[in-house]
């Protein structure tokens, strides 16, 4: 009788002990769960070693511009990105993007070193709404008025026309038929020409400089003119000077957005 109360009693003892530790990891646990977020100075240890970015997070101006993106969704996060040319890789976690787009809004006004950071155009765009971003100035002037009203659904029913006209139509075209007129005449309508020089890009490359050339001297006396082959489509690619700016824009007007059969519709933009 005295072994098997000694056996219990040990027994009883161990799961005392294992309930008891069992109780203080789980109240450890909880009282974390209830700490406050850490401020942003201590999240540089955490994301320094995935991210080679260039920012110092004890610094005022960059806990000031975290806080303006910290409220923002992922979607709206990658949006901006998006807008800036620049694809969030699919391994980055939602504090990560959200760093990232701290380091480009900062570039982009000229707060980190090397002053605004010039947008790179995409080798291939993701969707109709971030090529004509990139396309269409008078799209984007027009999306940008929107974004700094904070129009929120009109940002989202333009950039939806553009993807898809037929889908936005049948959606909105009762409530935002103002808009998506809009929408249509910014897409339209023709790249503002300031200056007697054109970049093009599009014109077929069986043509050669000669044809390319002749076929804008067309148009109008040239003073300037330089092409190649792109190295990734069959197209040229080049700048043309007009000696005269209205020719210029009537070039501009004559062949942007024209289908030359490549795939690709004409691009010719003020230089």
């Amino acid at each position: 009788f005295r072994s098997i109360s000694f056996r219990t009693l040990e027994y009883l003892s161990e799961i005392t002990m294992r309930l008891a530790v069992a109780l203080s990891a789980l109240l450890v646990s909880s009282a974390y769960a209830w700490m406050p977020v850490a401020p942003l100075k201590n999240a540089r240890i955490a994301s320094r070693t995935s991210l080679n970015m260039a920012l110092d997070y004890n610094d005022p101006v960059v806990a000031e511009e975290f806080a303006k993106v910290q409220p923002l969704s992922y979607d709206e996060v990658e949006e901006e990105l998006l807008e800036s040319g620049i694809r969030a890789p699919p391994t980055m976690n939602d504090m990560e993007v959200k760093f990232m787009l701290v380091e480009v809004r900062m570039r982009r006004e000229g707060k980190l070193g090397g002053g605004p950071e010039k947008k790179q155009r995409p080798a291939t765009f993701s969707s109709n709404f971030e090529e004509a971003m990139w396309t269409k100035p008078a799209f984007e002037e027009y999306y940008n008025e929107l974004k700094s009203g904070d129009d929120h659904n009109s940002m989202n029913v333009a950039a939806e026309y553009v993807n898809n006209p037929k889908l936005a139509e049948e959606r909105y075209g009762k409530d935002y038929k103002k808009l998506i007129r809009e929408v249509k005449a910014a897409l339209s309508a023709p790249p503002p020409v300031k200056s007697p020089t054109i970049m093009f890009s599009g014109f077929p490359a069986n043509m050669g400089e000669m044809g390319c050339k002749m076929t804008l001297e067309a148009v109008g006396p040239i003073s300037d003119f330089e092409c190649a082959e792109s190295d990734d489509f069959p197209v040229l690619t080049g700048k043309v000077t007009f000696e005269d700016i209205e020719d210029a824009k009537k070039a501009v007007e004559q062949y942007n957005g024209m289908d030359m059969g490549m795939g690709a519709a004409l691009e010719l933009t003020s230089a």
